[in-house]
């Protein structure tokens, strides 16, 4: 397995596909998941000839747990310490949820003042911010954070079963169909990762104001998201980032949840491919 070590100590598990004078993709995963949750994604990319990269993050799947560094700070140093040991330019970055957040720290941060991102992709993103706060009355009650906080230390594996087999999916819409597979995944993933990174993870999703990371991104940026998303409500997610962005596109599917990127791959993993390619 392949690995970058931070300057902090932290060991960073990263996959590198295809073709390495191809162009770059780069992929980052939500909370509390890893980079197998791009599987469908990176293989129809890898298929169209494009080098494929994804990282977990810290204290993520194979990633190392130091106990510390749960911010998006960190988050993006982390990712720009693999584009580096990479030498990745011309690089498509696409993160969903808490990796849209990651992403949109690393290009402001790092990525374009080195010349490294083409475009971005962020889908059922978290910018600019989740909690409710009297500056953002469309936010999410900080109650329900607490919520996820106290969920997961009471039972991490009960709780995880839960989200995965409901909302994440869409699997509690009437009329769904469960794949309990899908399920299974989600939960593995999940538990693959250190309880501390996922609780202290909460807090870097949810309470971190990035709209000035937004505000400096200037390079294209396709921003995705379906309006049944019930985890991050897209009236306070995509449709503010399309506002603050100054090249995006915005594309809204009807029903579609937040992990349409498996329930509905063939859908995005093409509308993703003729944007790069436009």
């Amino acid at each position: 397995m392949a690995f970058v070590t931070t300057e902090d100590g932290t060991e960073i598990y990263y996959k590198d596909w295809g073709n390495k004078d191809a162009q770059p993709i780069v992929f980052h995963h939500g909370w509390p998941l890893s980079s197998d949750d791009w599987d469908a994604q990176m293989l129809f990319f890898h298929s169209k000839g494009f080098r494929v990269v994804a990282s977990d993050r810290r204290g993520h799947g194979r990633s190392t747990d130091i106990g510390t560094g749960h911010d998006m700070d960190h988050y993006a140093s982390d990712v720009s310490a693999v584009v580096e040991h990479l030498d990745l330019k011309n690089a498509i970055h696409i993160g969903h949820s808490t990796g849209g957040g990651q992403v949109a720290r690393y290009v402001a941060k790092f990525g374009e003042p080195q010349g490294r991102v083409a475009k971005v992709v962020l889908v059922a993103a978290v910018p600019p911010l989740m909690v409710q706060t009297e500056a953002n009355p469309d936010g999410t009650p900080i109650s329900v954070f607490d919520g996820f906080r106290e969920a997961l230390a009471a039972n991490r594996a009960e709780f995880f079963e839960v989200v995965a087999s409901g909302p994440f999916y869409g699997f509690n819409r009437d009329g769904a169909t469960v794949s309990q597979p899908v399920v299974d995944n989600w939960w593995r993933q999940g538990m693959t990762g250190s309880a501390l990174a996922h609780y202290e993870g909460i807090k870097a999703f949810s309470e971190t104001d990035q709209t000035e990371d937004l505000k400096s991104i200037s390079v294209p940026v396709l921003v995705l998201q379906g309006d049944d998303d019930q985890v991050v409500p897209y009236k306070a997610a995509s449709l503010k980032q399309a506002e603050l962005l100054s090249n995006a596109t915005l594309k809204i599917y009807e029903g579609y949840p937040h992990g349409m990127l498996t329930t509905h791959a063939d859908v995005l993993n093409a509308d993703i491919l003729a944007f790069i390619q436009q």
